[in-house]
């Protein structure tokens, strides 16, 4: 992907559903925008969250796009982006007492992780 404002190039990896809520991802989520590449692996690597083997995944799949469809330097990148968005949610019955029953929300979110290169002088 190529932003058409600035002549950068861009590469980014999306995953459409990850089963977790966009709350819990987006902490996730958090922790690595604005990192280096190097960082953001560390900080995801090392994290007690369940979710950020998942964050982890898209990241490399994303350094994988930028190192062979653009040729971009894998030790100058930087998350640039990372957003949360919500996907499907699966619905489920619980019963409860006297015969009634109560849902269950099981929600899946989408992530995207854009990364773009830096200079060496900035």
């Amino acid at each position: 992907m190529v932003d058409k404002t600035d002549n950068k190039k861009q590469a980014y990896a999306k995953a459409k559903s990850i089963r977790t809520s966009g709350q819990k991802l987006n902490l996730v989520a958090k922790s690595i925008r604005g990192c280096n590449i190097k960082v953001a692996i560390d900080q995801l690597t090392f994290s007690k969250k369940r979710v950020s083997r998942e964050v982890l995944k898209v990241l490399n799949s994303a350094i994988a796009n930028a190192e062979n469809n653009f040729g971009l330097d894998i030790d100058k990148l930087v998350v640039s982006e990372a957003y949360v968005g919500k996907s499907l949610v699966m619905k489920r019955m619980r019963a409860r007492a006297r015969g009634r029953a109560a849902r269950i929300l099981k929600p899946f979110s989408k992530l995207t992780i854009l990364l773009k290169e830096i200079e060496e002088g900035k």
